[in-house]
């Protein structure tokens, strides 16, 4: 069968999005500045404000970001200050044009990618393919956080997580019947949930579920489609773990279907011992335990 060169497909692609996006215009959007100026605007319009910060979020050297810097402040959008704390820290501020002009380019932005998903046949298709290569570029800067297991973020990964088993087990699987813990017990001071978020998108989480004693369970562990196979399961496990270890719970239990394969693969691999069943949740057929060494 005839092949095509992957690096060809991968520089085909690399141009359709240079063109698509806009990177070469010397006026992004019609708005009179290129590409680089919008996304620093953008970045303080979406809430950052430490300049090393945004350095870092961009990929921006020194000097590159401080240009950039230099031309929103002489059009008037921004304004950068001394940190309140720390007189070596610079915070940049939107004023008020400039938070006309996130608006503007907000707007524009959105109507660019409404116009070119409504333009294919399978948008969600697409949107799986965008989620796919964002996240391979971007797997360096996943980041884990403890959140409200009843935030919009947890509620997605789990609404997201109950219709895969519902998908994979062979019973299905209703929510009702699994025992779900409640928030209460997955938030500090019983327990914990973690999300994994990828520039903004939740990709992951994982639940501690505590009783206030020394034994919590492991719940809830889940990464989307479209970030697997990067490692974040081990990352949100060690999460997990070092939730554990603050609550000084010293004993974690868990338990799986044997319709996720990868998930007990990743359990023996990772310090976890087989045990006899210690719940009358129907769904489960492996239970495991680990002992927590500080």
């Amino acid at each position: 069968m005839t092949t095509i060169d992957p690096v060809a497909r991968f520089r085909r692609f690399s141009r359709a999005v240079t063109m698509e996006v806009g990177a070469l215009d010397t006026s992004f959007l019609g708005r009179g500045r290129p590409l680089g100026a919008a996304r620093l605007l953008n970045a303080v319009g979406q809430g950052r404000s430490d300049v090393s910060d945004i350095r870092d979020y961009l990929g921006l050297d020194s000097g590159l970001a401080s240009r950039l810097l230099r031309g929103l402040e002489e059009d008037g959008l921004v304004v950068t200050l001394r940190h309140s704390r720390d007189a070596r820290r610079r915070i940049i501020e939107l004023t008020e044009a400039g938070r006309r002009e996130f608006a503007a380019y907000e707007r524009l932005s959105n109507q660019r990618a409404e116009r070119f998903l409504g333009s294919h046949p399978n948008p969600d298709a697409l949107l799986e393919a965008m989620d796919l290569v964002a996240s391979a570029i971007g797997r360096d800067n996943i980041s884990l956080a403890e959140t409200n297991p009843e935030s919009t973020d947890a509620r997605y990964c789990l609404e997201a997580y109950y219709a895969e088993l519902a998908r994979r087990f062979e019973e299905g699987f209703e929510v009702a019947r699994s025992r779900d813990p409640e928030a209460s017990d997955m938030v500090r001071p019983r327990g914990a949930f973690i999300v994994a978020e990828s520039d903004g998108l939740p990709v992951g989480c994982v639940g501690l579920k505590g009783s206030g004693g020394q034994i919590a369970e492991v719940k809830r562990l889940w990464v989307a489609p479209c970030a697997r196979g990067l490692g974040l399961a081990r990352h949100l496990m060690a999460a997990a773990e070092d939730a554990a270890l603050s609550l000084s719970i010293t004993t974690l239990r868990l338990d799986t279907n044997k319709a996720l394969p990868e998930a007990i693969h990743l359990y023996r691999n990772t310090g976890w011992t087989e045990i006899d069943r210690f719940n009358d949740d129907p769904y489960p057929d492996f239970f495991f335990e680990k002992r927590l060494t500080p």
